[in-house]
């Protein structure tokens, strides 16, 4: 979901000279800027890390629920994937500046009780770690889908669907937990472009760099 609403706002922007995205399944979106490349195997990206060379930025948006998964699974879908294109990435593309999509209570500690927030905090930890031109951990709270974006996940769908009426209610009760995925990513943008003085950027952080505060 964050993924489609990213990739939208990259498509619109004038800064943005061309996308690669990376994916299991096509988009369904076509676009002059746009060359979408269909990959399987997700913890090996060396097969086609030349579509990465000379990019600027990484917007890392895959995730899964780690709702009824082992911490073996998950770790393997959230952590082990993203550093194995991170790998990637970093040999043909150091100047690049990585992106990710954690969460709003990951614990970068890796030691808390929660097994997702353990599991992405070393994820972010790790990737910080990397020699890239720049990383950013971004971590949202929720997240309302807008330009027509739905979430793949049937369970989650559902859940926007019966919320929508109530959104903006919630957005306006807590608004420093919520954001949209048109402010992720415009906010990816302008910290690709511009930086941010923190590694770690929240929803309402996200909120400001969307709206040019």
């Amino acid at each position: 979901m964050v993924g489609s609403g990213v990739l939208l706002e990259c498509l619109d922007s004038p800064r943005v000279e061309s996308v690669v995205s990376v994916s299991r399944s096509s988009t369904g979106v076509t676009h002059p800027k746009l060359r979408e490349i269909l990959h399987r195997d997700f913890l090996e990206f060396k097969t086609i890390r030349d579509a990465f060379v000379g990019a600027d930025a990484c917007f890392f948006c895959l995730g899964v629920s780690s709702a009824g998964m082992k911490e073996a699974d998950y770790r393997t879908l959230t952590h082990d994937v993203t550093l194995a294109a991170a790998t990637e990435l970093l040999a043909v593309s150091p100047q690049l500046t990585f992106i990710f999509v954690s969460g709003e209570g990951t614990d970068s500690t890796e030691r808390g009780r929660s097994m997702w927030a353990r599991v992405k905090g070393k994820t972010e930890n790790d990737l910080l770690a990397m020699p890239f031109k720049a990383a950013y951990m971004f971590r949202p709270g929720f997240i309302q889908p807008l330009r027509g974006v739905r979430s793949k996940t049937t369970a989650y769908q559902a859940l926007y669907t019966i919320m929508r009426p109530i959104t903006p209610v919630i957005r306006a009760l807590f608004p420093r937990h919520t954001t949209t995925t048109v402010n992720i990513g415009r906010a990816m943008l302008e910290v690709a472009a511009e930086g941010f003085p923190r590694s770690i950027i929240y929803s309402a952080d996200m909120n400001a760099l969307a709206n040019g505060d």
